[in-house]
């Protein structure tokens, strides 16, 4: 690759009392458009930043993972989940002496992708592109960075480094198994020229893999704060689950008197402290028996070096069932989940069909091809959209009250 990062002398230090199998930013592989490295930040402080600048980063403070942005301001959003999600990385990246810039990016970066309306929207859009070579949120990711955002004079995308997309890619586990061939990716991953580059049949760097981990603390205990406060289950009912129960039993016991609001908050923060405790604990475990001596090393382990306890793993699978039955599945889940689909059904059809309607330049592009290169142009732009915006545009465009 172009661009091979130089060293900014006042960071090198802090390299220094880094794990060996740390991603070395002074061993970036660069990046795919030749930049001049900066002098006051290394390569993935400079990715974090232009992560945070990024349109797409913008747009997912209104969109949403279980709830509708307008059905409250106290739910999370993609916004704020990304930023736990970053917090929750940096400190496990800090503990585990890996690259905390690094974890932050990936972690800051890791949602971009979704649509409105969370899996709703994903399973909606992909039901859409079903003839079109479907939809995938991860490897809408991977095209929002290397093409839809549209910010700098020499490029396409965000010119992130190597490291970065490798990790975009891959965090969830190798792209190629000895199932899975080059040809069944989701045609977002297969569009991005430089994919095979990214060595697909490895895992992520160890910062890639702290983030997707960091990614399942961050919704598996705030999920519980907001199926409490959503009053999708109770506090009674979620006392039944394995090791969730002992925590909030364990606060209340310590604080008999203290509101419920307060008890909710402290026991997930402790919840959330013990899932980062098992996890580092677990990889740190991992790291002594495996003895890698570079972030090289990690990639090519037959399993991966970041990882929850196998107690903590089986405990973990309870909450996940709980809530996918109680939260997930819940009617009124299930009637936001049925509105926005319809809303995104509804919407890909007519811009498909009547592409004169699509804002410019997205309408010029549309009516000069059609097909799949068409339906990839609505693709992208049901997939940028927000809660708010995908309701106001459908209905701007379905209710005729709307053109009074």
């Amino acid at each position: 690759m172009a661009d091979k990062i130089g060293t900014v002398e006042a960071l090198e230090k802090r390299q220094d009392w880094l794990a060996p199998y740390a991603t070395d930013w002074q061993a970036s592989r660069g990046r795919y458009f030749s930049e001049s490295p900066s002098v006051t930040r290394t390569p993935f402080q400079r990715d974090r930043d232009r992560i945070i600048h990024a349109s797409a980063f913008r747009r997912l403070k209104q969109k949403t993972q279980v709830f509708v942005a307008h059905e409250g301001d106290h739910y999370r959003t993609r916004l704020t989940h990304s930023l736990e999600v970053a917090q929750i990385a940096r400190s496990i990246a800090r503990t585990l002496r890996l690259d905390e810039d690094l974890a932050e990016a990936m972690a800051l970066a890791h949602d971009l992708g979704h649509p409105p309306f969370g899996h709703a929207g994903e399973d909606q859009i992909d039901a859409c592109m079903v003839d079109y070579d479907g939809f995938d949120h991860n490897a809408q990711t991977l095209r929002i960075v290397t093409k839809l955002e549209q910010a700098y004079p020499h490029f396409d995308g965000l010119n992130l480094s190597w490291e970065m997309l490798e990790g975009l890619v891959k965090h969830n586990g190798p792209l190629l198994t000895g199932e899975t061939a080059l040809e069944a990716l989701p045609a977002a991953f297969r569009d991005f020229p430089h994919l095979e580059d990214l060595e697909l049949t490895t895992f992520a760097g160890p910062e890639a893999q702290v983030a997707a981990l960091s990614d399942d603390i961050a919704y598996n205990n705030h999920d519980i704060d907001d199926g409490l406060a959503a009053g999708l289950f109770s506090l009674e009912e979620l006392m039944e689950i394995p090791l969730v129960g002992d925590v909030f039993r364990e606060v209340m016991d310590e604080h008999p008197v203290l509101d419920r609001p307060r008890t909710i908050k402290e026991a997930v923060r402790r919840l959330i402290g013990l899932w980062i405790n098992d996890l580092t604990e677990e990889t740190l475990k991992r790291a002594a028996e495996a003895k890698p001596k570079s972030a090289a090393d990690v990639r090519a382990m037959d399993y991966p070096l970041v990882a929850f306890s196998d107690g903590l793993d089986e405990r973990q699978r309870a909450l996940r069932a709980f809530l996918y039955e109680r939260m997930y599945k819940h009617y009124k889940v299930n009637r936001m989940r049925s509105q926005a689909k319809r809303i995104l059904k509804e919407l890909f059809e007519l811009f498909l069909a009547e592409p004169d309607t699509l804002p410019p330049p997205l309408r010029h592009d549309a009516e000069q091809t059609q097909g799949a290169r068409r339906a990839r142009i609505v693709c992208d732009y049901l997939a940028s959209m927000t809660d708010t915006f995908a309701i106001d545009e459908h209905r701007r465009l379905f209710n005729l009250d709307s053109m009074i």
